[in-house]
């Protein structure tokens, strides 16, 4: 289906009795409910859910859900003092499962649910799947809502793709919406609006010098200790913070400001709340039934059945639903090594092979793969990311090479190894240097981004600071210094909020931030770092251009391990673009430093030093002159003489 079939008009009404308070009215033909069935509908959000419509020159409501297995379906709300039989739902006689109806004078703002007799007689009150706006928890229903703004970021829209792609600066912020700041600090049920957080939260990341943010899942859930990854409205922002214009208006601002919005998305589980998809119309409707298949013992939640059609159809469309209707500009999907894994932390016994005796959940693979052909088929400028934690081949490869298709992968081989080294006494560091350098020798397998997301300081594990060594200023100064590592390393780059600044709570999603940290010059200097560094990587190409390019990258030396300093080079699509990286893992400065180059006799220049005043450094090892004395007349060989800082990093260009 391409794109531009989203755009047209809906076909005449097939029967419309007016004698009943529900006429009979559809908007489905039968290639769309072939599509449907095929898991081929890509835009079913324009058939299901609720449209507010003019039908014979009356306004009202047209309501459409899929429950195979019902006997009857009403529509309850405060409109007809949840009464079940004033407004029962015609079945489709196409074996589509498909219910659906036109309540006239029903409008814009009504609150209703959906009443299913499942095929075993029992009433069930479930939300709509399709709903674009639900009721603020704890209550449980949707409500009727059509959207009406107008978007203002068309230049955008226009020149997204050049601030998108995968040479072009990508570093991301990662922010829970409700946690950032609160009006209440200390109150979990306390929340800005969209357009409160939005007006506090873009310039803050454009100041840092982010390029995009990625927002945890803002569609609706019940629970607010699931973080958002446990949802049952998938087609609506959460009402925590407003209506959805306002969601939307929040995109826009970003995009005013040349920020791009990456949403998490979460097609690998659901749960049981009553209201929600699980057994949704008495039976197993949206999970698989085979509960090895079905049920996540991690999550205690429930896996959409991949294998069925018209579930396919919900998801794809989903996914499409927030670039089209929303404007974003990336997906990150969550879980990606529970969907492709039918073994997925579960024992010998508790899971069956596929058919061809392996552990790979073919359903799943070829939905992703379907997914993100769609998405790059039919929107520009926009990327998907797998979070994908094993070594599956090909996540960001072309589905033509045999890969799922996505943009990027989040390397989380390299976070884990670089925390595990920077967590450690300097001392022992010389005997660790491979845990740094084994990075880059399988980095090109995939197009990586670099994560130091939420789940790296929750539940035990240590805000970031707290897992750096030693005294107060040694661990400002190691947290520098892993930021300048992590900056500097191919790939994009993801920070958690509260990173930057040196939070020193761990990450708690019923408090604020602790902005009153930055009234310590620790922590402003910390943030000034992440903020040069942010910068920096915007404005140097050797940083961005061949991120993902092996031509982008060289280890100049690895040989002064036992003094754990390391040096490499970013390049540039020419020699003066060049940038060189020293890092000295260790509290011992190293006065006179010696570098020697196998290149030609070049002039470099301090650009970025981590240890100056400014961040919270002595300021004592700034290399205002770089030396660099020809060794050989006729060798390409020179040597750099620098002054390296205490666990600091330096980043020198070639002076032109």
């Amino acid at each position: 289906m391409s794109k531009e079939n989203d755009n047209k008009p809906y076909e005449e009404i097939h029967f419309v009795d007016t004698t009943k308070s529900v006429w009979n009215y559809s908007l489905f033909t039968e290639e769309v409910i072939a599509n449907f069935q095929n898991g081929t509908l890509y835009n079913a959000y324009a058939y299901f859910g609720n449209k507010q419509l003019t039908v014979l020159q009356t306004q009202g409501t047209y309501f459409a859900v899929w429950a195979p297995n019902a006997t009857k379906v009403c529509i309850t709300g405060n409109f007809n003092d949840w009464k079940p039989d004033i407004h029962p739902l015609f079945v489709r006689l196409d074996n589509s499962g498909i219910w659906e109806g036109f309540i006239p004078k029903c409008n814009r703002g009504e609150v209703y649910k959906y009443q299913i007799e499942g095929y075993h007689g029992k009433l069930i009150d479930k939300g709509d799947p399709y709903a674009h706006y639900w009721e603020m928890k704890p209550k449980t229903a949707s409500i009727t809502w059509n959207f009406q703004y107008e978007w203002k970021d068309a230049e955008w829209m226009k020149i997204r793709e050049k601030h998108n792609s995968l040479d072009s600066p990508y570093s991301v912020y990662e922010v829970h919406l409700a946690s950032w700041m609160r009006p209440d600090p200390n109150n979990d049920e306390s929340y800005f609006s969209y357009w409160q957080i939005a007006e506090k939260l873009v310039p803050y990341v454009k100041k840092m010098g982010f390029t995009h943010v990625e927002l945890m899942p803002v569609m609706e859930f019940p629970f607010d200790g699931s973080w958002g990854y446990q949802g049952t409205g998938y087609f609506a922002p959460t009402s925590r913070f407003g209506h959805p214009e306002e969601f939307m208006a929040m995109i826009d601002y970003f995009h005013q400001e040349e920020i791009g919005v990456i949403l998490d998305w979460v097609p690998s589980h659901f749960p049981y709340d009553s209201h929600g998809l699980f057994m949704f119309d008495g039976t197993h409707t949206y999970e698989y039934a085979d509960m090895r298949k079905g049920y996540h013992p991690d999550w205690n939640s429930y896996i959409f059945n991949y294998k069925r059609g018209e579930v396919r159809s919900f998801l794809i469309s989903n996914a499409r639903f927030w670039l089209d209707k929303f404007h974003v500009d990336g997906l990150r999907v969550d879980a990606v090594s529970s969907m492709l894994k039918l073994d997925y932390s579960r024992n010998e016994g508790e899971w069956e092979p596929n058919e061809h005796g392996g552990n790979g959940n073919l359903e799943a693979i070829a939905f992703l793969k379907n997914m993100n052909e769609m998405v790059y088929r039919d929107f520009e400028g926009v990327q998907t990311i797998a979070e994908e934690a094993t070594n599956w081949p090909g996540i960001s490869r072309p589905t033509f090479a045999d890969g799922l298709g996505f943009g990027m992968k989040w390397m989380m081989g390299w976070m884990h190894d670089t925390l595990r080294y920077f967590k450690q006494d300097p001392i022992y560091r010389e005997f660790q240097q491979d845990q740094l350098t084994f990075s880059m020798m399988y980095f090109y397998d995939e197009n990586f981004m670099l994560p130091l997301s939420h789940d790296e300081v929750v539940h035990g594990k240590s805000p970031m600071i707290f897992k750096m060594p030693g005294d107060e200023w040694q661990k400002f100064a190691n947290l520098r210094l892993l930021y300048t590592y992590m900056f500097c390393h191919p790939g994009a780059k993801l920070l958690f909020m509260g990173n930057e600044f040196g939070q020193t709570s761990e990450w708690d999603y019923k408090s604020s931030l602790q902005w009153n940290l930055l009234e310590f010059d620790c922590h402003i200097g910390l943030q000034e770092c992440v903020r040069s560094l942010a910068h920096l990587m915007k404005s140097e190409p050797a940083l961005y251009l061949k991120q993902f390019d092996n031509q982008g990258f060289e280890w100049v030396d690895l040989n002064h391990r036992s003094e754990a300093v390391i040096t490499f080079k970013r390049k540039g699509s020419t020699a003066k673009d060049d940038i060189l990286v020293i890092l000295n893992m260790t509290p011992v400065e190293k006065l006179n430093w010696v570098l020697e180059c196998k290149d030609e006799p070049s002039q470099w220049v301090e650009i970025f030093n981590s240890d100056e005043k400014k961040y919270w450094g002595t300021g004592n090892y700034v290399n205002n002159q770089v030396i660099t004395p020809n060794i050989q007349k006729n060798v390409k060989n020179y040597e750099i003489n620098l002054s390296l800082p205490p666990l600091g990093g330096c980043i020198l260009k070639k002076r032109i």
